[in-house]
């Protein structure tokens, strides 16, 4: 095969075609790698591989913006066998038209490269000088979470060609493709990095990349929605409310947090309770966490929190007396509504013990605040004496005897309410701690229960 026994021999042949590679179509040097993966051993210890991948990303660079490739072979800190790699496999003079894919874009390559094994993608990466923590390159990352994506797709269809690699197969991309973000987080919204937190999950990511990466969406919980938050769960549960719990102590001790964007992530926050509270695997101690995760003014009402609860009890019929106690302590009951108060001092889903306490609270406010409370509609300051009367207000005129006794029916009204309610709930006391269990199967609920969560 070599010259020595007849020119132009087997040998000779063999290099001269494989020296032009650089003019084959991009779709052949495309195929020609995905032909290595049989025999890639081989292939790569005979240097076919390299050759291929440098012939790839000689037409990448040819027709992509090379700082746009990777950021850092651009820098002056960068080495100059980075910044050479494709000038050396780019020659814009030489390579022909013919070589050129059809689309324009700067993602044309993304599809293309999808055949291809993650061991050849890793080799590409790397000859790009952007692997690992050297990825600062936006459109490397969207490629790499785009070939992530469709591995993902693959899997969960039963692909032969995805059962071929185990998932640790992919954790080099998936940690280049997070370092890619982490360094370039100002391109992301927080529904884009929920997005490739469901992406990379399961490939084994480490566990820097993955705290990194759930610092940055922690930071920015507030501009999350329900879906978002809907992550499913890697156990026995429908929904991942552990990272739930991380990414709120993360926001709760977040340096830039204010009042506004914590009572926007406790609304959140109870919307989420009352859509995983049907999960029948959810514990106890679960739901008191993400109850409990936020201070008390991050809430102007716990009325969304005793929904949450009574769905939980409703979907748990079976649930120990003292877990049903335990479960309600997560309530503040003079920052729930009348009507809450009164559904649940009814409910034979909640502890009497716990109902006649949140009566007592609710008529307690009222009796105490209830009054003054009406008189801060009143224009500027006002003077009240100790029977509540309004002496004197800030445009100079007394409150009229009409919206006094207004005021005052009111107030009675609603107090005569309490106490009924309150005379109920000790009339029924005696039945509701000798109620069997299999009897609150059969309750109704107070509130309007929203349908089962939904997978994402």
């Amino acid at each position: 095969m070599t010259e020595n026994v007849s020119t132009s021999n087997l040998l000779k042949q063999t290099e001269t075609f494989l020296d032009g590679m650089i003019y084959w179509s991009w779709q052949d040097t495309v195929s020609c790698l995905k032909s290595c993966e049989l025999f890639l051993t081989n292939a790569d210890s005979s240097g076919l591989v390299e050759k291929l991948i440098f012939s790839l990303l000689g037409k990448i660079a040819y027709n992509t913006d090379i700082a746009t490739l990777a950021a850092s072979s651009s820098s002056s800190s960068s080495s100059p066998e980075t910044a050479s790699r494709f000038r050396f496999s780019s020659p814009s003079k030489t390579t022909p038209e013919s070589t050129k894919p059809r689309s324009s874009s700067k993602q044309w390559w993304f599809d293309d490269l999808i055949i291809l094994p993650p061991m050849i993608i890793e080799r590409v990466i790397k000859n790009m000088g952007a692997y690992g923590t050297d990825n600062d390159s936006l459109i490397l990352t969207k490629s790499l979470l785009h070939f992530l994506k469709m591995a993902v797709l693959q899997c969960k269809r039963g692909a032969k060609r995805a059962a071929l690699y185990s998932r640790s197969a992919y954790a080099g991309l998936a940690d280049t493709a997070v370092h890619g973000v982490i360094s370039m987080s100002c391109s992301f919204s927080c529904r884009g990095l929920f997005s490739v937190l469901r992406i990379v999950s399961g490939f084994g990511l480490s566990k820097d990349c993955r705290a990194k990466l759930e610092m940055l969406i922690g930071g920015m919980l507030d501009q999350a929605t329900l879906d978002d938050l809907l992550v499913s769960g890697h156990d026995r549960g429908v929904f991942d409310v552990n990272l739930v719990l991380r990414l709120m102590r993360i926001f709760v001790h977040s340096d830039l947090l204010s009042s506004q964007k914590l009572k926007k992530v406790g609304t959140l926050i109870d919307k989420y309770l009352c859509e995983i509270s049907p999960d029948q695997n959810l514990k106890t101690s679960k739901v008191l966490g993400v109850a409990e995760s936020l201070p008390d003014s991050a809430r102007d009402s716990f009325d969304g929190v005793y929904k949450a609860i009574d769905i939980y009890l409703e979907s748990h019929p079976t649930l120990p007396f003292e877990e049903r106690s335990r479960l309600c302590r997560c309530l503040n009951y003079e920052k729930m509504s009348l009507e809450a108060c009164k559904d649940l001092a009814k409910n034979p889903r909640i502890p009497p013990d716990i109902a006649v306490q949140a009566l007592k609270l609710q008529h307690s406010k009222i009796s105490k605040g209830e009054y003054s409370a009406c008189v801060k509609d009143v224009k500027g300051p006002s003077m009240i004496n100790s029977s509540g009367m309004v002496l004197y207000n800030g445009d100079g005129e007394s409150l009229s005897p009409e919206n006094v006794q207004d005021t005052r029916m009111n107030m009675q009204w609603r107090v005569m309410e309490l106490e009924k309610a309150c005379r109920e709930m000790k009339r029924r006391m005696p039945k509701l701690v000798g109620h069997d269990v299999n009897v609150m199967r059969g309750t109704t609920p107070h509130y309007s229960r929203s349908p089962l969560p939904k997978l994402c």
